[in-house]
């Protein structure tokens, strides 16, 4: 009844039990009604309108508790409606961090780290004429990580294929010397295979990349014809450029070829940028460095030490000339070099995930009756970060 009423008093209509809207309606008129009217009718006693009274304020409160009451039908069926929350927007997470790009040069220095399960360790062996050694074998190698010895688990001596760049000075300094460097790469070329890739480089002011990856030797050849002497010196840009640049290389055995007349005075790099740089890059680094007996300036006076320092930490070799005249035939041996060398490999023995550097040496076991060697190989190597 008391439900009946509540609906009545917000004016719905509740006929479940059969009785009609009409006498809802009587029943809420009849309590409506004030005082007066009800003694004039002599309907109820004083003490019915007392109780009545009472009954239309209890009434009163359960109509503002009556929709969530008869919404309820299961004390189980709980449901709690959770808060609404303004979501955040989305962001898209960078797979790789962004470098800034001005002029074809990137404002920061990006460190290049490659996972790394096999270890490959390209190795030159010449005797004190500075020639190459042939025809060892694996048995005359010994790899360390740090202190610890290391299994060679890959041995070749094959010329395999390479991705190779040429970073060719065409600063002002190189004026007299111009067409002797481009006779010289044109040498370097004819000791390439046919399923090489090379790109290149030029440099005076600023890099600049006049030819893509090509397997083309012609096209290379075409595009240095246009190299003029101009400006000054960006020698160290030129070779973050290079070492970016292998990055889209299809080959795991990448080189790079420096041909210039010595030290940096243009770049935005620093020495110890670039040296931190071809640390962590897989690529090795020759150059043939064109210097006059006298220096002209302490530039060029530092750029042997330069050009030696940045090859060797690649496992390289910096050949330095002081006659043009030698450009082609040390070209030609940079390139029998880089297609008769012994490479290691090896899977670390401990792998620590942490991206530090892993200092590798290689120390050579030659057969009796050879003179002193030397060795030429890769320093080392950052680990994986993940």
């Amino acid at each position: 009844m008391l439900v009946r009423a509540v609906a009545c008093l917000r004016g719905q209509s509740f006929d479940a039990s059969g009785h009609s809207r009409s006498i809802c309606r009587s029943i809420c008129n009849s309590i409506r009604e004030p005082a007066s009217t009800l003694d004039r009718r002599s309907i109820f006693s004083a003490e019915s309108r007392f109780a009545l009274a009472v009954l239309w304020t209890a009434v009163c409160a359960l109509v503002s508790l009556a929709p969530a009451a008869l919404a309820q039908t299961d004390v189980n069926d709980v449901h709690v409606a959770a808060r609404e929350v303004e979501k955040a927007k989305d962001v898209p997470t960078e797979v790789a961090k962004k470098e800034v790009v001005t002029d074809g040069l990137s404002a920061h220095v990006r460190p290049l780290k490659v996972d790394v399960d096999l270890v490959l360790v390209p190795v030159t062996i010449t005797d004190p004429l500075n020639r190459l050694v042939t025809g060892l074998d694996k048995e005359n190698f010994q790899l360390f990580e740090g202190n610890s010895p290391q299994d060679i688990k890959t041995f070749s001596s094959e010329d395999a294929p390479v991705s190779l760049g040429v970073i060719f000075d065409s600063s002002g300094s190189m004026s007299s010397k111009m067409e002797q460097a481009k006779d010289a790469v044109v040498e370097f070329f004819k000791t390439a295979n046919p399923q090489d890739e090379f790109f290149m480089i030029t440099f005076s002011d600023e890099p600049e990349e006049v030819s893509d990856f090509t397997s083309s030797v012609n096209e290379i050849q075409d595009k240095l014809v246009y190299a003029v002497p101009r400006k000054r010196t960006a020698l160290l840009d030129a070779i973050y450029m290079g070492i970016s640049k292998m990055r889209q290389a299809k080959y795991p055995k990448k080189a790079l070829l420096i041909i210039s007349d010595g030290g940096d005075n243009h770049s935005r790099y620093t020495e110890n940028e670039i040296k931190a740089l071809v640390k962590e890059a897989d690529v090795m680094i020759y150059a043939i460095g064109i210097y006059d007996r006298y220096f002209a300036s302490q530039e060029e006076r530092l750029g042997p030490a330069l050009l030696s320092e940045i090859t060797e930490l690649t496992g390289g070799r910096a050949f330095t000339i002081d006659n043009p005249n030698d450009l082609a035939d040390v070209a030609t041996k940079i390139g029998i070099e880089l297609r008769n060398q012994y490479v290691l490999g090896y899977h670390p023995a401990k792998i620590v995930r942490d991206g530090k550097w892993r200092k590798i040496k290689v120390k050579l076991l030659p057969p009796k009756g050879l003179p002193p060697l030397r060795v030429y190989a890769r320093m080392g190597y950052y680990a994986p970060v993940e």
